[in-house]
């Protein structure tokens, strides 16, 4: 990841299990680099999301289809870092890229429906230390979004709720067509 090495370098981090990676990915991802003026956005995929069920595609289906539906948007990387920074937890990852470049910018991308389990997070509270958080509006999420636990604890300058024309469509909504 030598793109990471640059100076004064703003990095959009999504992380999942992309399973499948859709739209809604792509255009919060879009959006994002938009208005925090973001030089890359890492999409990291997961082997398993702690807070799911075994995914439907293996990690190398899921990794190459979201390296199709990404490949017109050159400021988008597809990772799998896992094994690298030997560790599963956004915690490890995010003090990797810091390792790497301390004077890195990092805003953590997620949609409102994560933002009510992030309390559960392995080191939340560091996490929110190290990154600005932006919450993308999800439909039905956004009142239990607000009263979550992490969004209680954060001052208002660690994060940022955007509202968007939301894509109605999710992976959760595609597994169950598939």
């Amino acid at each position: 990841m030598n793109f990471i090495k640059k100076k004064k370098l703003r990095i959009g981090i999504l992380g999942g299990t992309f399973d499948p990676a859709h739209l809604g990915h792509l255009t919060i991802s879009k959006i994002a680099k938009k208005k925090f003026n973001l030089n890359i956005v890492l999409w990291i995929i997961t082997e398993k999301n702690p807070f799911k069920k075994k995914a439907l595609l293996s990690l190398n289906e899921r990794f190459l289809h979201s390296k199709k539906i990404t490949k017109k948007t050159r400021y988008i990387k597809v990772k799998f870092l896992e094994k690298k920074i030997k560790s599963k937890y956004n915690i490890n990852l995010i003090k990797y890229i810091k390792r790497i470049n301390p004077s890195i910018n990092i805003y953590y991308i997620m949609g409102a429906d994560s933002l009510i389990n992030f309390n559960k997070w392995k080191k939340w509270k560091e996490i929110i230390k190290l990154c600005k958080i932006i919450v993308f509006d999800r439909k039905g999420f956004k009142s239990k979004a607000f009263k979550s636990k992490a969004l209680i604890y954060m001052d208002k300058s660690q994060w940022k709720f955007i509202k968007f024309k939301k894509v109605n469509i999710s992976s959760s909504q595609i597994r169950k067509i598939w």
